[in-house]
């Protein structure tokens, strides 16, 4: 009996969360904050950037390296908007599971980095979680596709 009412509370709990959400939009919403994303970081927006990125999130680079919200952050205010840069997504898929969601596609780069054009693709996964009413992304990485 014990069981059946911790269940029945559980599931009353769990019940609002689940409604306020269907797969469906959690999609729709996890593709526009991707792309919020790459619009934030080609125009060097820090503050648009910061409510994207929870504050303990894992990057992972193309090269492999290692970076901290803290880190990543710094080197946007370092570097310069350039409207020759881009990073458009080719094709993007989210996976939801309850309050988390798993972004996965191809973005194509372009730039130009020390005086020489370049564009580049990545496969990236990214893993967004539901908290405190919002999605914020909590691990990041990019694998390049040659």
């Amino acid at each position: 009996m014990k069981l059946l009412s911790f269940l029945i509370l559980a599931c009353a709990l769990a019940a609002p969360v689940m409604a306020q959400q269907d797969n469906g939009s959690v999609e729709s919403k996890i593709i526009a904050m991707e792309k919020a994303w790459n619009q934030a970081y080609k125009f060097r927006d820090k503050k648009a950037l910061g409510s994207i990125l929870h504050e303990s999130i894992v990057l992972v680079n193309d090269d492999g390296s290692l970076q901290s919200r803290k880190i990543f952050l710094s080197s946007v205010d370092a570097a310069r908007p350039s409207e020759q840069q881009q990073a458009e997504p080719e094709s993007i898929s989210v996976h939801v599971f309850h309050d988390v969601a798993i972004a996965t596609g191809v973005f194509r780069e372009k730039g130009v980095e020390n005086g020489k054009p370049y564009e580049r693709r990545n496969r990236f996964v990214d893993t967004w979680v539901y908290t405190d009413g919002s999605w914020s992304c909590v691990a990041a990485s990019a694998t390049p596709i040659h």
